[in-house]
């Protein structure tokens, strides 16, 4: 993905670049400017991509990950940067924050690789304040990029880790149960692949790619790769 010298900016330029390309969807439903001055949460936040997003808009943030080598890397992007963030090696089923520590709670594509989802959405619950909000993303067994793998016998491009459990939108709902209320809104459609290549790269970018943009929106809509949730305590 990128070529540029690990911890280097240009590295962090192309991570962001590569995620951001792939998801063109998520500036569009996830509002990183809506934070400004309050205190922010991501699990699984990986090398801190979108938590620089929510940091620029003057969100107070927090990055927890398993991967040390991943808070590391979190630290060094802010670093470059010159933003603040704290960060720390974490357990997001096992929470080391105080009840209602947090106005927001950011979980973009981690609950499927936990081995307890519940477990980790109550733990989010917890650490949330009341009226507070919370963000995931999991992924949905009836997507049509999930049909097309089995399809074409290719590995999707997304899945660098073993996911768990993949959630139909009542699946998910039920999950999102603790919150007073959840919408949830599929989304990542086709796009052309940068990377795969070859002979089923190009029928998928020349003939899946054109055949599925051509379709009603509102037949594909619940087909999205991505559910996105947006909860509120």
């Amino acid at each position: 993905i990128a070529t540029a010298p690990i911890g280097t900016p240009p590295f962090f330029d192309e991570l962001a670049s590569y995620r951001f390309d792939k998801l063109r969807y998520l500036p569009q439903v996830v509002d990183f400017t809506a934070y400004a001055g309050q205190r922010l949460l991501e699990v699984g936040c990986g090398a801190g991509i979108d938590l620089v997003c929510f940091a620029r808009g003057g969100a107070i943030v927090t990055g927890i990950d398993l991967a040390e080598v991943s808070i590391d890397l979190a630290k060094q992007n802010f670093a470059h940067r010159e933003l603040t963030g704290d960060f720390v090696v974490m357990n997001g089923e096992q929470l080391r924050f105080a009840d209602n520590s947090f106005d927001a709670v950011y979980a973009h594509g981690v609950l499927q690789y936990t081995a307890n989802a519940q477990q980790m959405v109550n733990e989010l619950y917890r650490v949330l304040r009341p009226g507070g909000t919370a963000i995931f993303m999991v992924y949905n067994k009836y997507s049509w990029l999930n049909a097309l793998s089995k399809l074409m016998k290719v590995e999707l491009e997304h899945e660098d880790a073993p996911v768990l459990k993949k959630y139909s939108i009542g699946e998910f709902k039920r999950l999102l149960a603790p919150f007073t209320r959840a919408r949830i809104v599929p989304e990542r459609f086709l796009i052309r692949t940068k990377l795969h290549h070859g002979l089923k790269a190009r029928l998928y970018n020349d003939l899946f790619v054109g055949a599925f943009t051509r379709l009603p929106t509102a037949l594909v809509r619940p087909l999205g790769w991505h559910l996105m949730a947006f909860a509120q305590k």
